[in-house]
């Protein structure tokens, strides 16, 4: 499945693996990449509606994540 924004790059390995700490470097990602605050606030609203598992599957449904 392609992400939303596959141009955007996010690393998840090899660093803080908390849930902020991925929601947070996700959000500086896309805020670099210039994806407007709307869409920024929608990611992390639809990130934190659930438990860890759906805060990685939400980072890989909006981001090119490795």
């Amino acid at each position: 499945m392609t992400p939303k924004y596959p141009h955007v790059k996010v690393q998840l390995t090899g660093v803080d693996g908390s849930a902020p700490a991925i929601v947070g470097r996700c959000r500086r990602a896309a805020q670099c990449a210039g994806i407007p605050v709307s869409e920024r606030n929608a990611f992390m609203h639809e990130a934190f509606s659930g438990d860890y598992d759906n805060v990685i599957a939400t980072a890989m449904a909006w981001f090119d994540c490795h």
